[in-house]
């Protein structure tokens, strides 16, 4: 039984302070992401769209579980890493987040699917790169990215069918 006026454990509290620090990443990457979206503008209405494109509501009821497990896998993974494995891995975590946002400003701000192609690709490699990471420190983290990466892939395919289908942009 634990006195009230004990002190948690360094590791409690390094698993607390490390899944508190990743909510509060992943939170400001969705509102951020989320900001920088205009489904309903006249330009993105405008676009030649596949037939297999989901509908917009589909997006955010999909991103919804999705940042809740790269919340999960990331804090889960800063929790267990050490030293300059940790610091590697946070900085892993934080450029795939930063790659998650830069999409949607190159594509629905910059208005430009080929940009947001170059941003997609590169949120890929981070995917594969931050799994990679995690693995080496917590293989269930690593495999709780695996719909995230996949969503990603076919979000890179649906920007591909984008930009051919709309060469101008």
């Amino acid at each position: 039984m634990r006195i009230i006026s004990e002190r948690p454990q360094p590791e409690a509290r390094r698993k607390w302070q490390s899944h508190s620090a990743a909510v509060a990443a992943v939170a400001v990457t969705a509102v951020a992401g989320a900001r920088a979206v205009d489904a309903d503008s006249a330009w993105y209405k405008a676009l030649d769209k596949p037939r297999w494109q989901p509908p917009s509501w589909a997006f955010g009821a999909v991103w919804t579980p999705l940042y809740a497990s790269v919340a999960w896998a990331a804090g889960q993974g800063l929790s267990r890493a050490r030293g300059s494995e940790r610091a590697r891995l946070a900085a892993g975590v934080g450029v795939n987040l930063a790659l998650n946002v830069a999409w949607n400003h190159l594509f629905f701000r910059r208005r430009s699917p080929r940009a947001g192609l170059a941003g997609t690709v590169l949120l890929d490699v981070s995917n594969i790169h931050l799994a990679r990471r995690l693995a080496a420190t917590d293989r269930a983290a690593a495999a709780a990215l695996a719909p995230y990466a996949a969503w990603c892939l076919f979000a890179t395919a649906l920007n591909v069918s984008l930009v051919r289908r709309n060469r101008a942009g």
